[in-house]
């Protein structure tokens, strides 16, 4: 019963980005708007972690699943996609290696910032240089726990 009512919680927010994308007039999918507003709801305490914890972990756990259909459609269309092959892989590595940098920048720049507001002290046990802050010394020695 708890992983209906978890379930029932993520869909609520999925039909209100839908019913976001069918009166607002931006070209935003509702999909977008529901995961805007459950970030807000979460953000702002409005929803606990731990009433969707279980539910949202099991579906991080199904994404490979969903791309099953994915792969399916490009197999169906191979004929079209057969003679720009090269250029969609080249375009796929680009905008991968792309979103890689972007998101490690993004990161960097955040763990920096929580560390300079925090005075220096590492988030989470990592530093502002993504070092692992409880495993050495300032030496570059691993530390000896107990």
């Amino acid at each position: 019963m708890k992983y209906i009512k978890q379930l029932m919680i993520i869909l609520l927010f999925t039909f209100g980005g839908e019913m976001l994308h069918a009166f607002l007039p931006f070209p935003v999918p509702g999909s977008i708007y529901g995961l805007l507003l459950l970030f807000l709801c979460l953000e702002f305490g409005a929803v606990k972690a731990e009433s969707i914890r279980e539910t949202t972990m099991w579906l991080v756990e199904m994404i490979p699943v969903m791309f099953v259909p994915a792969g399916a459609g490009l197999l169906k269309s191979w004929g079209v996609l057969r003679p720009i092959l090269w250029q969609v892989a080249v375009i796929t590595a680009v905008s991968t290696v792309a979103v890689m940098v972007a998101s490690g920048k993004v990161t960097q720049g955040i763990i920096s910032l929580q560390s300079r507001r925090n005075g220096g002290a590492a988030i989470h046990g990592i530093d502002a240089h993504g070092n692992m802050g409880d495993s050495e010394d300032k030496n570059g020695r691993g530390r000896k726990e107990g």
